[in-house]
């Protein structure tokens, strides 16, 4: 979360294990039934806790839903940014697997988890739904600038814009997560090479 940023992630607990198994069962349960149908006492029943304890640890629904979010956003850029440093495997590869853990894991039976709920919800999240795709575009760029070639390096900003919104038609088509991989593959080999 940047300076700007207010945490409203709820208090920090002793276990942050218990706290992160809440987080992800209330990311479970709202991408099931969406923002408004859910319950604390629904997210409770699904992270094995009290209702009591379940606001110990969240304020509010709101709190708890913007921090199972930006778990999970946060979760998936950095996957992400460990995929692209892996420098030994070539930039096609790192990018196929970017793309897979930044969205291809959304399409098919999950596509209602973050994503969807991001963009359903962006009232609620506030700059969170703005700040998350620039920062995934600024990793697929530094990945971009450091693989291709000198006189093309200078467009790696532009080439990571125009493989995001490929990616972004291509989930729009499909409804596997396997035709997603397969159609962005021939995308990424036909733009970078």
């Amino acid at each position: 979360m940047n300076a700007a940023s207010p945490d409203t992630s709820g208090p920090r607990t002793a276990d942050g294990g218990r706290r992160e198994f809440v987080l992800a069962a209330a990311l479970d349960t709202f991408a099931r039934y969406g923002y408004r149908k859910t319950s604390m006492e629904d997210v409770a029943r699904a992270a094995a806790i009290s209702r009591p304890g379940l606001y110990l640890l969240f304020g509010s629904k709101r709190d708890l839903f913007t921090a199972a979010v930006t778990q999970a956003l946060d979760r998936g850029l950095a996957a992400v940014a460990e995929v692209l440093a892996d420098t030994t495997r070539p930039v096609s590869e790192r990018l196929l697997d970017a793309f897979d853990l930044w969205t291809g894991r959304y399409i098919g039976p999950m596509s209602r988890e973050v994503n969807s709920l991001a963009e359903e919800y962006p009232d609620l999240l506030g700059p969170i739904t703005a700040e998350y795709p620039p920062r995934f575009a600024a990793l697929l760029d530094a990945a971009l600038a450091g693989s291709l070639d000198t006189a093309r390096a200078s467009q790696s900003a532009a080439v990571a814009q125009t493989l995001i919104s490929t990616s972004i038609g291509i989930k729009h088509e499909v409804t596997s997560r396997d035709a997603f991989l397969e159609r962005l593959a021939i995308a990424i080999d036909l733009i970078v090479g």
